[in-house]
């Protein structure tokens, strides 16, 4: 029986540490599962200052948890086995793993077609994501039940504390970010229920996102001339702003507040985690976007107060907000 659902997703762009968060209280629950996405999506984890890497099975894996793989997913199954691998070499029980028989394949005609169409133009991974979501549309797909060992195959049953993993972000949603630059799945809260749960059974809803803004791949938002500028330059080396699936390096922007709390507002969420604010205070420079104004502060604390009024003043409920460093690799 399910008692309830906490979901956990980003509020810009990817890359704002959910992953971090996860795996930091994913022992508090029974079950960990990922709903949307596939191998394009990474999460980096530190566990005893040793760091791990996955992109496509859940951080509940790290804690010995059952790690689900949802019916919306699309899986790539040798890279999918070549993580099984990896994580059996590190010692963690794969067999706590499942896939939803649901899920869709990632096929190498689906690479090859992203690799030569979409990820010239459109920055895209190149990981055969947006190929697969339309064959799955097209209904010509193929099922991960035909493709992967039956051990791997879920049976469906939800149980007990059930901690939602989003990949990418808010402002990748396919009906919500900047189409065409955007992901080829749904990454808001409520697609989370194709796991099968009840919307009702929804406890918290919690938003990640940085004290600056990133993107991986092309997106007009975040224009080239982006690259020049000395102090954001600054935070891609010192937050290590690359991609933990490709590599690329992130074109870095200051936070722009207003899609901050239209991402909130907009998706529920009642606890907001701000991660990589330590990055800020490395370079001593605390800037913030609002209604297109630029304002410049003297300290982490008086963006962090001014966050927070401006987050109180625009969303009509209470919002639990934290501060998070990135030194800490909680």
């Amino acid at each position: 029986m399910i008692k309830a659902v906490d979901i956990i997703f980003g509020l810009a762009w990817g890359d704002e540490g959910k992953g971090k968060i996860s795996n930091a209280i994913s022992q508090n629950y029974d079950m960990v599962c990922r709903w949307n996405g596939g191998p394009n999506a990474g999460h980096t984890v530190y566990i005893n200052n040793k760091k791990y890497k996955t992109h496509i099975i859940p951080c509940g894996i790290f804690q010995n948890k059952p790690s689900i793989i949802g019916p919306n997913c699309v899986v790539n199954v040798d890279k999918f086995y070549d993580e099984i691998e990896y994580l059996k070499k590190e010692g963690f029980d794969t067999s706590l793993v499942k896939v939803s028989s649901k899920a869709h394949i990632i096929t190498e005609k689906h690479i090859q077609y992203d690799l030569k169409f979409l990820k010239p133009k459109l920055g895209t991974t190149g990981q055969g994501i947006a190929p697969a979501y339309a064959d799955k549309a097209l209904r010509v797909g193929k099922l991960t039940e035909n493709y992967l060992d039956k051990q791997y195959i879920w049976n469906g049953e939800l149980y007990g504390q059930i901690l939602c993993e989003g990949a990418q972000s808010f402002w990748l949603d396919l009906n919500y970010g900047d189409y065409p630059y955007v992901t080829s799945s749904e990454t808001l809260p409520y697609s989370a229920c194709s796991l099968g749960f009840s919307p009702k059974k929804i406890r918290d809803i919690i938003g990640v996102a940085k004290i600056y803004d990133t993107k991986s791949g092309v997106d007009p938002l975040f224009p080239e001339t982006l690259w020049d500028d000395v102090e954001l330059n600054m935070i891609i080396d010192i937050g290590q702003e690359f991609g933990s699936t490709t590599g690329r390096k992130r074109i870095v922007n200051w936070l722009n507040l207003n899609k901050l709390i239209d991402a909130v507002r907009i998706s529920g969420v009642n606890k907001l985690i701000i991660n990589k604010c330590d990055v800020l205070e490395e370079i001593n420079t605390f800037k913030v976007y609002q209604n297109n104004n630029l304002y410049k502060f003297n300290t982490l604390q008086g963006m962090q107060s001014f966050i927070k009024a401006y987050l109180n003043h625009s969303v009509n409920e209470y919002i639990e907000v934290t501060f998070s460093g990135d030194k800490s690799k909680i």
